[in-house]
């Protein structure tokens, strides 16, 4: 055994191949994304990044069903996606383990909304186990495979952004422990789910969860930690640790298998404290349970949003909270912009003169909603866009409407959208945005850009083939950065009198490094207009004077901006330019 330094996501792929788990799948979100991305690179598994969480919820299946162990990852709102096939997975059960881990985001760091994944373990009748910890990330992920083939059942293990992306120092064994392929088996009466099998699996599920419970009152997963007697706090997940910190006397229950959860744990450590409190995240999910077991819990004057630390934990039983690093005044605010040479800007500076409704989709290009460019009018899930694209055109709000997306939503449930839009006879435009990448997340490769997860080449899907296959009667592809096309090329996409896609085509500016010099301003040209400044480049601000400042330190001189200046006042910088940015 060894001890290293290791993030959650880091420990919970460790712990995937110390189980022997032949392939893990998934499809990238923060905070669960390192997960695979560190999976791919241990000998002996296959990684693979899917098109969405559905279907990697189901090529694990397909491993599980062939007789391997695998491991499906996803955040939480993808649980959404990968809830079709793992509510009927719940009947059929198993063969090989099947371990599906999701990672939730208290206090919405990276997404769109909170979700508390612990109710979809009790709505699908499943395992969960919930580590605090990056080294019980490990164990817990290493049980839940022996869980899942000793019970036939696929299992949850949930993380949070805390868990996930916090280090610690984990014990890491040096072999794998896998139980080798299983036999398989033909057995339609186990995997085929029609209503007459259904019906059978579903009262085997009562009886299997009976067993789980059982186990989980005696497994270990959850620990009595006998301290202060006067107070007790059953806690769970990444507020276990707030509480150790902030009441570092109070006696614990900490859950470790959330579902089926451990009533008879419950009621035998409230037999030796005086109260029983809970802290949670996001709940009510455990105090509600508590109270089932038939413990009333103290009220807690915690927050149902956000994360829960030591200072949340403490303000919530009226303890002094330390205070904070202090603010500094003067700065300035410094919201989220797209990167200087980002190829989305141009698109977005071309839809804002046309006026259009955009409804918008989930990626860094979400980014297009924030001032100065403010051109984007909605967000939900991934592949909305498209659909609520189509459904604004049939109001028909007297502006046109524009669907945004990009290349990996658009893979990951984008298709389905422009299929219904067409197969409907609608109206409307969708621009797929093809940076080559899955950027929000890190640059994963997807369908579109055609690279795996580990790197190597995979089939490049066609945009502009699979648009027409669709049935999109008018389809163009365009360079962004030529912003004059972009927009005429809009103006022309909007005009048409059917369905409209097309597609902006440019890598990330993270992607490569640019070989163009940066640009500068020169002041006696430069009117103070503001054009350039409309376009939310980080490398551009204003001077007291008004007139534009360049920052040559982070320009990439991608030309967008001298394409927009009207007064050829932004010049190519070369060695006549100060460190402000100013032509001399």
């Amino acid at each position: 055994m060894a001890r290293v330094l290791m993030s959650g996501n880091e420990a919970v792929a460790r712990g995937a191949w110390e189980a022997g788990v032949a392939v893990g799948v998934g499809y990238p979100g923060t905070p669960s994304t390192e997960v695979l991305e560190n999976l791919v690179r241990y000998e002996g598994v296959r990684c693979e990044w899917a098109p969405n969480e559905k279907v990697a919820a189901e090529v694990a299946a397909g491993v599980s069903f062939a007789g391997e162990r695998t491991l499906v990852t996803m955040k939480h709102v993808g649980l959404n996606v990968a809830a079709d096939p793992l509510f009927t997975l719940a009947y059929t059960g198993v063969n090989g383990g099947y371990v599906l881990f999701v990672a939730d985001d208290p206090g919405m760091h990276s997404s769109q909304n909170e979700q508390d994944s612990r109710r979809y373990a009790v709505a699908a009748k499943v395992p969960m186990l919930e580590p605090s910890d990056p080294a019980e990330a490990l164990e817990m992920t290493r049980a839940a495979f022996e869980i899942s083939e000793r019970f036939d059942v696929p299992v949850l293990v949930r993380s949070t952004t805390r868990v996930s992306h916090s280090k610690a120092a984990v014990e890491v064994d040096g072999e794998r422990h896998g139980s080798g392929p299983r036999p398989y088996v033909k057995d339609p009466a186990k995997w085929v789910m029609v209503p007459a099998n259904a019906r059978r699996k579903r009262v085997d599920l009562e009886e299997r969860l009976g067993r789980l419970s059982a186990y989980s009152e005696q497994s270990g997963l959850n620990r009595i930690e006998m301290r202060d007697r006067s107070l007790g706090i059953v806690v769970d997940g990444a507020a276990y640790r707030a509480v150790r910190e902030a009441l570092p006397e109070a006696s614990v229950l900490k859950v470790g298998m959330v579902h089926p959860f451990p009533a008879q744990t419950v009621r035998a450590f409230a037999e030796q404290v005086e109260t029983v409190a809970v802290v949670e995240e996001i709940g009510p999910f455990l105090r509600d349970l508590v109270a089932l077991a038939g413990v009333t819990p103290a009220p807690v004057d915690l927050p149902q949003w956000g994360e829960v630390t030591p200072s949340v934990v403490r303000r919530a039983f009226g303890l002094d909270v330390p205070e904070g690093r202090p603010s500094v005044d003067g700065l300035p605010d410094r919201p989220p912009l797209m990167c200087p040479g980002c190829p989305h800007r141009g698109v977005f500076w071309a839809l804002k003169r046309l006026n259009a409704v955009i409804t918008g989709d989930i990626g860094c290009y979400t980014l297009g909603a924030a001032p100065p460019l403010a051109a984007m009018d909605s967000c939900i899930c991934m592949g909305a866009s498209v659909s609520m694209a189509h459904g604004a055109a049939l109001v028909g709000p007297g502006r046109p409407v524009v669907g945004v997306i990009g290349d990996s939503t658009f893979a990951h449930s984008g298709i389905a959208g422009l299929v219904h839009m067409t197969y409907n006879g609608g109206t409307g435009t969708v621009v797929v945005l093809d940076n080559r990448t899955t950027a929000m997340t890190g640059h994963q490769g997807n369908p579109v850009s055609g690279v795996t997860i580990s790197g190597a080449p995979g089939h490049e899907l066609d945009l502009e083939a699979l648009a027409h296959a669709c049935g999109a009667s008018w389809v163009q592809v365009v360079d962004p950065f030529d912003m004059s096309a972009t927009l005429d090329a809009l103006k022309a996409a909007v005009e048409h009198q059917g369905v409209s896609v097309l597609i902006a085509k440019a890598p990330c500016a993270l992607l490569q490094k640019s070989s163009k010099d940066p640009v500068a301003v020169d002041e006696e040209l430069c009117a103070a207009c503001g054009a350039c400044i409309q376009l939310g480049c980080p490398a551009i601000s204003r001077a007291d004077s008004g007139k534009a400042l360049i920052d040559a330190m982070i320009c990439v001189g991608c030309g967008q901006c001298v394409q927009v200046c009207r007064f050829g006042a932004i010049v190519p910088a070369g060695p006549a330019c100060d460190v402000g940015g100013r032509a001399r």
